[in-house]
């Protein structure tokens, strides 16, 4: 018999050090740059649900974020 990916019952332990490790790749830098825009670090978990992340890049895309409200509006 031939044993591929789909004959694997689950993810092992080595599996699941990755998902940690690249959630944490992922979530520190969306969370550092979140704050200096001014807004809540914690924000930086929609970047894991799926379609509410890619409204969340549009919202803040087109939102005036709130650590340039005090700036002036010379750009």
């Amino acid at each position: 018999m031939i044993y591929g990916w789909s004959m694997m019952g689950g993810y092992g332990f080595g599996h699941w050090i990755f998902f940690a490790v690249m959630v944490v790749l992922l979530i520190y830098p969306v969370g550092r740059i979140l704050g200096r825009m001014g807004l809540s670090p914690l924000w930086a978990i929609v970047a894991f649900i799926p379609l509410v992340n890619v409204i969340g890049l549009w919202v803040l895309a087109f939102a005036d974020w709130p650590a340039r409200r005090g700036w002036s509006s010379g750009m």
